[in-house]
């Protein structure tokens, strides 16, 4: 095992590090807004727009990469206008890994998000309303803070959830050494090329991370 580790190539876990960084970030940011909308916000058709938003935590990963291949494809318009006008195209790119990542990763933080700001006490931020605060400040200073325990808990297992995407980024992005292949599809590479230990050696590896990450996340949905 030793020597196996100073052969292996680490690529996969650099990348699977960055694409989880990347999505993750991406998803904190729309699902601490639609978080902030689903959670103090009435409207028609709310319930079934959180429903869709929702969708990635159940739908199998194959629809997930199969609906961006359809939106963001190479012959779909979006990616017809990416490829012509600026010869850029998310397929078969790690790009397309973040995306993947970002979107089945949405739904934790959306929801944590979303129980977050219902938890926060409202006379709170009506107090800092009568201090001549605008709404942006109130939010960013009173509800904000308030709330980013379950948000940070959130964001973890969201880290968690987009280091270990495989399905959709398989069909997006792809496996190509040294460019597209995550820990989980060096995983799958190394277990059809019949090599056991280096398999597990990486299955160690993503276990040490999610627990790491899991870990944490409990530490701060107990301070909420």
């Amino acid at each position: 095992m030793p020597a196996l580790l100073a052969t292996m190539d680490w690529f996969p876990l650099i990348l699977s590090l960055k694409v989880a960084a990347v999505a993750t970030l991406l998803a904190t940011l729309v699902g601490i807004g639609l978080g902030w909308v689903f959670a103090r916000k009435t409207f028609p058709g709310s319930g079934v727009l959180e429903a869709v938003c929702m969708l990635p935590l159940v739908l199998p990963p194959t629809v997930i990469g199969y609906a961006i291949l359809v939106a963001a494809g190479r012959r779909s318009p979006l990616g017809g206008w990416l490829r012509e006008h600026l010869d850029y195209t998310i397929i078969f790119s790690w790009h397309g890994a973040v995306v993947a990542s970002s979107i089945v990763a949405l739904p934790l933080v959306l929801k944590s998000a979303s129980a977050a700001f219902a938890g926060v006490d409202r006379s709170l931020e009506a107090a800092a309303s009568t201090l001549r605060q605008s709404p942006l400040s109130v939010f960013l200073r009173v509800t904000l803070p308030l709330a980013w325990p379950g948000i940070l808990a959130g964001t973890l297992l969201a880290f968690a959830r987009a280091m270990g995407e495989f399905g959709a980024s398989l069909m997006v992005a792809g496996s190509i050494p040294q460019q597209t292949q995550t820990l989980s599809m060096a995983i799958y590479d190394a277990v059809q090329a019949g090599q056991g230990d280096l398999a597990l050696l990486l299955v160690a590896i993503t276990s040490l991370l999610s627990i790491t990450v899991l870990v944490l996340s409990n530490r701060f949905f107990s301070l909420r």
